[in-house]
């Protein structure tokens, strides 16, 4: 199944005294580009989870970020005792110098003084670390599969674009075959004439020598080439949007040669029906290309 390179997931968990929340975003990229944001020092975390991606993904810039908490639930709390020493040194010196100014302050009570930051702290048991990383590389698991399903979802939304554009480039590609077949009495005899008045006006000239360069013209003219290689790129593109695996630099360098003969027909086409056919090619080519850049 064709996947996108667009996706996002976000999983959280809780265990071992802490909580976490995954997070997992992803856009196109010509490779796998992993930028990874965890808290430092959880040995082999990160090492995990480069290698789960580079297992299940080829391409895309995915930014992976972890969030990573206390859970103080778990934990007691402890009173700093060195803490309190200073708040009350402070406190005693900030009343002796009320009292110095003649200023009267109220008593503080301990629910006051144990409010005071750093006096009361919860304290967090300690983590296995072998173990925790177990239990955040479970999460991501789960998270990396929520994330490849949406980038699948994408992706057979994205299928069913490129098929309805290939669709509709096939048409064109026949309208201007058609159009090709039916100027051609037209443009046998607009070279006959041509060749008819120059051999009347230009005494001395030789006649085979004038056929031959109107042939060369005619051959320049000819798009027969063009539409069979379109022909191929439309059967080669749809082999791709079929195939499993990641194709999009395949498909993305088959675009340029999809634009490459539309541009040469237009070049070419000496007709209006032709070049109408063409820059319709052209536009629908251009989008294409846009839709295909998401493709893995």
């Amino acid at each position: 199944m064709r996947q996108s390179m667009t996706g996002f997931a976000s999983r959280s968990g809780q265990g071992l005294g802490r909580s976490w929340t995954w997070e997992l975003r992803g856009v196109n990229g010509k490779g796998l580009d992993l930028r990874l944001r965890v808290p430092d020092g959880i040995d082999g975390l990160e090492a995990g989870v480069r290698a789960r991606c580079a297992a299940k993904l080829k391409r895309g810039n995915l930014q992976i970020s972890l969030k990573l908490a206390a859970d103080e639930a778990e934990g007691g709390l402890r009173l700093d005792e060195t803490q309190l020493k200073a708040v009350l040194a402070a406190m005693h010196r900030i009343e002796a110098d009320a009292m110095a100014e003649g200023l009267s302050l109220a008593p503080s009570t301990a629910a006051e003084i144990v409010g005071l930051r750093g006096v009361l702290t919860a304290e967090v048991p300690e983590a296995d670390p072998a173990a925790l990383v177990s239990a955040l590389l479970v999460d991501f698991d789960a998270a990396l599969t929520e994330f490849i399903a949406m980038r699948r979802s994408e992706g057979a939304a994205l299928s069913a674009i490129l098929a309805g554009q290939l669709a509709e480039i096939a048409a064109l590609v026949d309208e201007a075959a058609l159009a090709v077949a039916e100027r051609q009495p037209q443009q046998a005899e607009r070279l006959r004439d041509q060749l008819r008045r120059i051999t009347e006006n230009a005494d001395g000239v030789d006649a085979a020598r004038i056929a031959q360069e109107l042939a060369v013209i005619a051959v320049k003219s000819d798009i027969t080439e063009e539409i069979d290689r379109l022909r191929a790129h439309i059967a080669a593109a749809r082999d791709l949007l079929a195939a499993e695996g990641a194709v999009g630099r395949k498909f993305d360098f088959l675009m340029q040669e999809f634009n490459r003969e539309a541009n040469t027909l237009c070049a070419k086409s000496g007709d209006t029906r032709l070049t109408q056919a063409g820059l319709a090619l052209k536009t629908l080519i251009d989008q294409m290309r846009e839709q295909v850049q998401n493709v893995e």
